[in-house]
C-alpha cells in the first residue's frame, strides 16, 4: 500500500500569519496530518531548491521574515537566484503533483478579485492538475460568485464536503450553492480517481469550518476593509495583505482564531482522504 501523503503549503509560514503564531501554525497542521495516520509534507522553496518537506529549523527560518512568495509565474527565477520562498496554493499543487503526492491541504484558494483584472493563478493550477485540494472556499477578500464562475468555466471539480453551499472561508456557508457533495473521505478519494481515469484537472474539496462567522457580519467587514485601503490608496500585491490584517483588527481577532481552526480541520480531513486513497491504491 503506499504511503499516505498530504502536501501542505509554506507561505503561511512567510506571508501568512505573523511569528511565531506562523511557525506555531505549521507545526500543528503537520501534528494533525500525523496524528491521523498520514505524512505531511510542507513545500517550500529553500536558497533555491525545492524542499519536500521541511526540517523544523528550516520552518523556523522561514517564518521569521526574510523569504520570498513563490508562485508559477517567479518560481523559476526564484530558484535561479537562489531565494528561499514559500509557495502560493498555485506553486504548492504545481510541485505536489510533480512529486507524487496527491492530497493538499490549505485554508482558502485565491480567485477572482472584485479589482479588474486580478485574478489568481491558483484557479489555472487547479485547472490543469490532477490533485485534491481540500480548502474551506475561496478567501472571503474575493469575489466569491465571479471565483464559482470561473472554477466551473475552467473545469474544475467543486465538490462540498457534507455541504450544498460554497463555504466562504470565516463562514460555513454563503448564498452559493455547490455542484455536488460527498459524505465520506473515501468518497472523496474515489471521486479523485474519477477524475484522474477522465482526464481531468483538480477535485477542489470544501469544507466549512465547524465553528465561523456569520456570512453578512464577514461581507460587511470586507467592505470596510476595501473603503480603508481606497481611501490609504493600498492596491496591488500589498491589498491582500493590507485587508486580511485590517479583517483581524474589525473582527477582533476573531478571524484569526477561525483561520487557524479552518487549517487544522482541513489538514485532518485532508490526510483522512489521502488514507483512504491509499487503500484504494
Amino acid at each position: 500500500m503506499p504511503e499516505a501523503l498530504v502536501a501542505l503549503e509554506s507561505a503561511l509560514l512567510t506571508h501568512g500569519l505573523p511569528y511565531p503564531l506562523n511557525l506555531e501554525t505549521a507545526l500543528a497542521l503537520e501534528e494533525a496530518v500525523r496524528a491521523e495516520g498520514a505524512i505531511p509534507r510542507t513545500i517550500a522553496l529553500v536558497e533555491g531548491a525545492v524542499r519536500v518537506g521541511l526540517e523544523e529549523e528550516e520552518m523556523a527560518r522561514l517564518a521569521q521574515g526574510g523569504a520570498e512568495k513563490a508562485s508559477l509565474w517567479n518560481l523559476a527565477a526564484l530558484a535561479l537566484q537562489g531565494r528561499s520562498a514559500g509557495t502560493t496554493v498555485a506553486a504548492t499543487v504545481h510541485l505536489a503533483h510533480r512529486h507524487g503526492i496527491p492530497v493538499f491541504a490549505t485554508g482558502g484558494i485565491g480567485g477572482v478579485h472584485p479589482e479588474p483584472f486580478d485574478e489568481s493563478a491558483d484557479l489555472v493550477a487547479l485547472a490543469r492538475t490532477p490533485i485534491l485540494v481540500v480548502a474551506s472556499g475561496p478567501k472571503a477578500i474575493l469575489d466569491l460568485e465571479a471565483t464559482l464562475e470561473r472554477l466551473e468555466t475552467l473545469g474544475v471539480s467543486v465538490v462540498g464536503y457534507r455541504t450544498d453551499r460554497l463555504p466562504a472561508f470565516y463562514s460555513p456557508d454563503s448564498p452559493y450553492p455547490l455542484p455536488a457533495r460527498v459524505e465520506t473521505p473515501l468518497e472523496a478519494a474515489l471521486l479523485l480517481q474519477k477524475a484522474r481515469a477522465l482526464g481531468l484537472g483538480a477535485v477542489l474539496l470544501l469544507n466549512p469550518v465547524s465553528q465561523g462567522l456569520p456570512y453578512g457580519e464577514v461581507a460587511g467587514w470586507v467592505e470596510e476593509a476595501n473603503r480603508m485601503a481606497a481611501r490609504e490608496g493600498i492596491r496591488g500585491k500589498a491589498l491582500t495583505p493590507y485587508l486580511l490584517r485590517r479583517l483581524s483588527e474589525l473582527s477582533g481577532g476573531e478571524t484569526d482564531r477561525v483561520n487557524r481552526r479552518l487549517l487544522l480541520e482541513n489538514a485532518r480531513l485532508a490526510a483522512r482522504v489521502s488514507l483512504a486513497l491509499s487503500g484504494l491504491e
